[in-house]
């Protein structure tokens, strides 16, 4: 299944509030836009998207990610309100992490960025030899 965007050649134009908003350095959406659009970020968030997840449920589904950047990633997207972290007063300790529903409406905004990333990626990877 292809996700289509439009014709080549054509662009959806830039709200007006966006085109003098976001290209200003001193922009906030500039931090949201590097946390939520690194490569472990989508990741972590897609994950989530399906549902709550232990560390180690994370741990797997993001196969290559280090623990510290995991542990830094989570609490970037808990800072900015994206993932909610349930620590259980269990023994041994369980934490629980999921999506708040900012989260959750990122998640769908994303979904279609990694299916045509998905989807385009030969392509575009066997172009660069």
């Amino acid at each position: 299944m292809k996700v289509s965007t439009g014709s080549a050649g054509q662009s959806a134009p830039l709200p007006v509030a966006l085109a003098d908003g976001v290209f200003p350095a001193g922009c906030p959406s500039r931090t949201v836009l590097d946390h939520i659009t690194s490569k472990w970020g989508v990741l972590i968030l897609l994950a989530l998207s399906e549902g709550e997840q232990r560390w180690s449920d994370l741990r797997r589904r993001a196969e290559g990610i280090s623990e510290k950047m995991l542990a830094q990633t989570l609490k970037t997207l808990e800072r900015d309100g994206l993932v909610r972290r349930d620590a259980q007063p269990v023994i041994p300790p369980r934490v629980d992490y999921s999506l708040t529903d900012r989260g959750y409406e990122l998640s769908t905004l994303l979904v279609p960025l990694v299916a045509w990333a998905f989807e385009n990626a030969d392509d575009i990877v066997k172009g660069q030899r």
